[in-house]
């Protein structure tokens, strides 16, 4: 898809409002939907996991699984509809495709770690005021940049990977402790996550283009096949789900929860930023320009209005994908309508519950196997942004108090034990913590340490804090 000689001239490539052939934006639409769809769905398979949802057919709470499934694909797609078509100033017009974060997982697992559907009502209630208060960032998220370096974000994304890759090796595993898996750890179950991990590496090293770019996808494609032979796959309850079915509005009821409001609203400054910086990377990637006020201020708008319309419906929070992003940059085309193209196929696959029971067949052995590779990805991505801090002293205390709280809570969680309830829920994700002290400690220190000499300090950022 990098030869553009017969998509359009090379000003109409980098114009957003540019519409290709249908013959050439379809594909490229679709080709879009399948760099994200694995990301997407993940995190409702593994809130619903977290919660205590079976993943057998005979489960009560499985269809509720599906549901879940289902939404985080419609709404992936409704919430990139804002983005690209938009609405007076909600939506960048640009080529942004919208996905379920996995940034909130930290916060949204404790909130449900082995209380059934039960938690569902507070969960989303959360995400729905969460999203109204992300949309509400959108008046004044340009002031918000200073307080965010990259000393701030890289320790964030990094918190974050390092918060999800237990459940990826618990998945690999056979599930997690809680959901009661006999063969927990068997050597069949991790055969099978090996296997997805082998062929994804495989594929993104010695392939090109698309198949590159999908290697998650194939891994997961391969995983699924041995599965199926091993005898791991039930398609039992594919043949029960409806060919049709469209959202109820407040599908799990609504439940007012202190600490997921305050959680989802935290954790909303986060995913803003992370906004900001896609539309910056869309367009200098697409267009070769920097981001417009008025585009940064509609992402942020489009991406609370999404997340808050998808709490509504019993879909997890929504964000802009960073995947996509580079993608862009790959196939040279910024056109929106090719993204919005992607979108429908996603509202489509949404309505259809037997995708979505499909999509809930994959053993969670083969899903492991890729989310070890994409929470990796993930604190992988934290180290990079890390690579451009000045590592002078200050910046090393600052990490190292940030760092070593939020992860000592995270691990060790009855040490908070005889805190309040909401204060204990968000101070355990060791993401809060590990943020709110990063952003404080980076603002009040000086410049640099009392003992720290001129010559430790590089030039370049000699009188500078990481800001």
């Amino acid at each position: 898809m990098s030869n553009n000689a017969f998509v359009g001239t090379p000003e109409q490539l980098r114009d957003p409002n540019y519409t290709p052939p249908l013959s050439m934006a379809v594909p490229l639409g679709i080709q879009h939907v399948l760099a994200m769809f694995v990301s997407n769905v993940t995190p409702a398979i593994i809130v619903a996991g977290a919660a205590g949802f079976g993943f057998g057919s005979n489960s009560p709470d499985f269809p509720q699984m599906i549901y879940m499934i289902q939404m985080a694909m419609l709404f992936a797609g409704v919430a990139t509809l804002i983005q690209t078509i938009g609405f007076g100033p909600v939506g960048a017009r640009l080529p942004i495709v919208q996905g379920t974060s996995f940034a909130f997982l930290p916060i949204m697992i404790p909130l449900v770690a082995g209380k059934g559907v039960e938690a569902m009502p507070a969960l989303f209630t959360g995400v729905f005021v969460g999203g109204l208060f992300h949309a509400f960032l959108g008046t004044f998220i340009g002031k918000l940049r200073f307080a965010l370096p990259p000393l701030v974000t890289g320790l964030v994304v990094l918190m974050i990977g390092l918060a999800l890759v237990r459940v990826g090796i618990q998945y690999a595993a056979g599930g997690v402790p809680a959901m009661g898996t006999p063969a927990f750890g068997s050597l069949q179950s991790w055969f099978v996550a090996i296997v997805v991990i082998v062929v994804t590496l495989g594929v993104k090293f010695f392939t090109r283009g698309m198949m590159s770019i999908a290697a998650v996808l194939i891994g997961l494609l391969v995983g699924y096949v041995v599965a199926y032979f091993m005898g791991m796959v039930n398609f039992g309850n594919v043949a029960k789900a409806a060919s049709f079915s469209v959202p109820t509005p407040f599908h799990f009821g609504f439940e007012f929860s202190l600490a997921a409001v305050i959680g989802f609203c935290l954790m909303a400054v986060v995913s803003a930023i992370e906004t900001v910086g896609d539309v910056s990377g869309i367009t200098k990637g697409g267009a070769g320009r920097e981001a417009t006020a008025d585009e940064i201020t509609g992402a942020t708008y489009a991406d609370g209005l999404g997340t808050a319309v998808a709490g509504m419906f019993g879909s997890l929070p929504n964000t802009s994908f960073s995947q996509n992003v580079g993608l862009i940059a790959i196939t040279g085309v910024m056109s929106r309508h090719v993204v919005t193209c992607g979108a429908i196929f996603l509202i489509i696959a949404g309505l259809v519950p037997k995708v979505g029971a499909i999509i809930s067949t994959v053993p969670i052995q083969v899903l492991g196997g890729g989310v070890i590779v994409m929470f990796g990805m993930v604190a992988a991505a934290g180290i990079s942004m890390l690579s451009d801090v000045d590592w002078n002293k200050r910046n090393l205390v600052i990490f190292a108090v940030s760092l070593s709280i939020g992860l000592g809570l995270q691990l060790e969680p009855s040490a908070l034990q005889h805190m309040p309830k909401t204060a204990s829920i968000l101070l355990t994700s060791g993401l809060l913590p590990a943020a709110f002290l990063a952003i404080v400690l980076n603002l009040i220190l000086p410049d640099h340490l009392p003992d720290e000499s001129t010559e430790e300090i590089s030039g370049g950022m000699a009188g500078h804090r990481d800001d």
